[in-house]
C-alpha cells in the first residue's frame, strides 16, 4: 500500500480529510457545518477517562494487592505492563480497523471486552488471574480508543473539533497522576478490587448511550473488508512479551538463565519476522508511507520513551511513598495531586505557548526540567521528607511532562492526513503504551527487589538516575523533528495521545 500519509493541499475536496492542525487554528474550515450535540463526546471521554486512569488506577492499590494474592516482585510489573504492553500492541490493528471499518462497532467491541476484563480482574484470586484479566483489558483499549478518536474527528467539525481536541488532550495529559489518586481513594475507601470494578457500571452507560446516540457509520473503505495483516500483530505483541518477560527475568533468574535467554531470543525473531512481514504483506498494519512522514514516528519514538519515564517514576514513587514514608493509599495519592497538577497546568500553558516557541523546543525543554526532576528524586535516602526530597522531584517532573505531551501529539499528527487519523494515532499510542510497559519492565530490573523498604530506597536512587539519563537521550530523536513554521501551529491541545494519555 503506497497510499501518501502527507497533509492533502489546501484545495483537497473533502473537508472531513482536514487534519484537526487547521481545525484547531482557531477558525472554522467548514463554514457551514451544523453545530452537532457534545453527548457524542461525552461518551467517547467518559470510556477514554477509564483506559487512561487504568494506566495508573493499580500503583496505589498494588500493596494491598500483593498482601492479598502473594505477588512477587515480578508480578508487581506484570500488573501494569500486561496492560499497557496488550494495549501498545494491538493499537496499530486498532487504528487500522477504525480506518477500515464500522468505527462504532470497534468502539462496542473494545468496550465489552475492557469492561469484561475489568470485571474479572475485579474478581481475580490469583496473581496469574489478574495478569490475564488485565491483558483483556489492555486488548480492549487498543480497539476502543483509536475508534473513539475517529468517531470524534468525523462527527465534529471547526471550532467544535477544536474543543473536542482541547479535551481529549487534558484528559490525556493529566490521566495518569489521576489515576493513581484515584485509585488511592477507592482503596481505602472501599477495597482494592474496587478499582476495577468502578469501570463495570462505567462501562454499561457508555455502552448504552452509544447504542442509542452514535449512529452505525460506513466502512472508510468498502471492499478492504479483509485485508488485515492479524499474523503481523501477533507476532509484534507476543515479541513484545517475550521482550518484556526477557526484561523482567534478568532479575529474577539472572541474565544468563536460561529463560533469559530464550525469552530474549524469541523477541528477537518475533519482532524481525514481524517487520520483514510489513514489508511482504499486501495489507500491512502500518502502510509503509508512514515511516516517511519523519514527524510522527520521531514524536512516536519521543513519546515512549516519556511515558516509560512517566509511568516508571510514578511506579516507583507510589510503592515508595506507602512503604518507606509508611503513607496510605488514600495520603500516597493525595500525595500525587501536586504531580497531576503541574502536568495539568503547564500543558495548559504549553498549548498557549506553542504558537509561539513550536513543538520541537517545548520538547527540548521538557526534557531537561523532567531529567532534573529525576535526579532530584533520585537524590532522596532511607530518611526522607515529602515536603523537602519528593515534593520538588514531582514539581519539576510535572512542569516538564506536562509541555511535551502536548508538543509530541501536536509534531505527530501536524503532517497527516485525517483519513489516516486512526492509523497514525494508533501509531503514536503505540508508542506510548509500548514505553510504559518497557519503561516499568526496565526499572523493575534496575531497581532490583521492591518487596522490602531497604530494596525500595537503593533501588529507587538507581533507577531515578536511569530515568534522567534517559529522558536527556531523547534530544536525539527531538533533534529529527521538523521545525515548523509558528504559524501553522494549533493554539489549543493537541491530539490526546490517549493514555498519558496519559497518563
Amino acid at each position: 500500500m503506497t497510499t501518501d500519509l502527507h497533509q492533502p493541499p489546501d484545495h483537497h475536496p473533502d473537508a472531513h480529510t482536514r487534519s484537526h492542525v487547521h481545525a484547531t487554528a482557531g477558525h472554522t474550515e467548514e463554514h457551514g457545518a451544523p453545530r452537532r450535540p457534545w453527548t457524542v463526546l461525552a461518551l467517547m471521554l467518559a470510556a477514554q477517562v477509564m483506559v487512561v486512569l487504568d494506566v495508573s488506577v493499580v500503583n496505589v492499590a498494588l500493596p494491598s494487592i500483593a498482601a492479598d494474592l502473594h505477588l512477587s516482585s515480578g508480578d508487581y510489573q506484570w500488573t501494569v505492563s500486561a496492560y499497557v504492553l496488550l494495549s501498545g500492541g494491538f493499537l496499530l490493528l486498532g487504528g487500522r480497523l477504525a480506518d477500515l471499518f464500522d468505527r462504532r462497532r470497534m468502539f462496542l467491541t473494545g468496550l465489552a471486552v475492557f469492561t469484561l476484563g475489568s470485571l474479572v480482574s475485579g474478581f481475580a484470586g490469583s496473581a496469574l488471574t489478574l495478569i490475564l484479566a488485565r491483558g483483556a483489558q489492555g486488548a480492549g483499549a487498543a480497539m476502543l480508543t483509536p475508534a473513539a478518536m475517529s468517531i470524534v474527528m468525523t462527527t465534529y467539525a471547526g471550532r467544535q473539533r477544536a474543543t473536542a481536541l482541547g479535551l481529549w488532550g487534558t484528559v490525556a495529559s493529566m490521566g495518569i497522576a489521576a489515576g493513581v489518586l484515584f485509585g488511592g481513594v477507592l482503596t481505602t475507601v472501599l477495597d482494592w478490587r474496587a478499582v476495577f470494578f468502578i469501570n463495570v457500571p462505567v462501562g454499561a452507560v457508555v455502552l448504552a448511550g452509544v447504542l442509542r446516540k452514535v449512529p452505525a457509520l460506513p466502512s472508510n473503505r468498502p471492499g478492504t473488508r479483509g485485508r488485515l495483516d492479524v499474523s503481523g500483530a501477533l507476532m509484534l505483541v507476543t515479541g513484545l512479551l517475550a521482550l518484556v518477560y526477557a526484561v523482567e527475568s534478568t532479575t529474577s533468574h539472572g541474565w544468563t538463565a536460561p529463560q533469559t535467554v530464550v525469552a530474549a531470543v524469541a523477541a528477537m525473531v518475533l519482532l524481525a519476522a514481524f517487520a520483514l512481514n510489513e514489508r511482504r504483506v499486501a495489507a500491512p498494519i502500518v502502510p509503509p508511507a508512514t515511516w516517511r512522514v519523519r514527524s510522527l514516528v520521531s514524536a512516536s519514538v519521543v513519546m515512549a520513551g516519556v511515558t516509560g519515564a512517566v509511568v516508571g517514576a510514578i511506579f516507583l514513587s507510589s510503592l515508595y511513598l506507602q512503604q518507606v514514608l509508611g503513607a496510605s493509599a488514600l495520603v500516597a495519592g493525595l500525595e500525587f495531586l501536586p504531580l497531576a497538577a503541574f502536568i495539568t497546568a503547564s500543558a495548559a500553558l504549553a498549548s498557549h505557548a506553542l504558537p509561539r516557541l513550536g513543538a520541537k523546543r517545548l520538547i527540548g525543554g521538557g526534557l531537561i526540567v523532567a531529567a532534573a526532576g529525576a535526579l532530584v528524586l533520585a537524590s532522596v535516602d532511607a530518611d526522607p521528607s515529602y515536603l523537602t526530597d519528593v515534593l520538588p522531584g514531582f514539581a519539576l517532573l510535572g512542569l516538564g511532562v506536562g509541555p511535551m505531551f502536548v508538543a509530541i501529539s501536536v509534531a505527530a499528527m501536524s503532517e497527516v492526513r485525517q483519513d489516516h487519523a486512526g492509523m497514525a494515532s494508533g501509531l503514536l499510542m503505540t508508542g506510548h503504551e509500548i514505553g510504559a510497559a518497557l519503561g516499568v519492565a526496565s526499572l523493575t530490573a534496575i531497581a532490583g527487589d521492591l518487596t522490602t523498604r531497604t530494596g525500595i530506597v537503593s533501588g529507587s536512587q538507581d533507577a531515578f538516575i536511569a530515568i534522567a539519563v534517559g529522558l536527556l537521550a531523547l534530544m536525539v530523536p527531538t533533534l529529527l523533528l521538523p521545525a515548523h513554521d509558528p504559524d501553522a501551529v494549533p493554539t489549543g491541545h493537541g491530539h490526546g495521545h490517549g493514555h498519558g494519555h496519559g497518563h
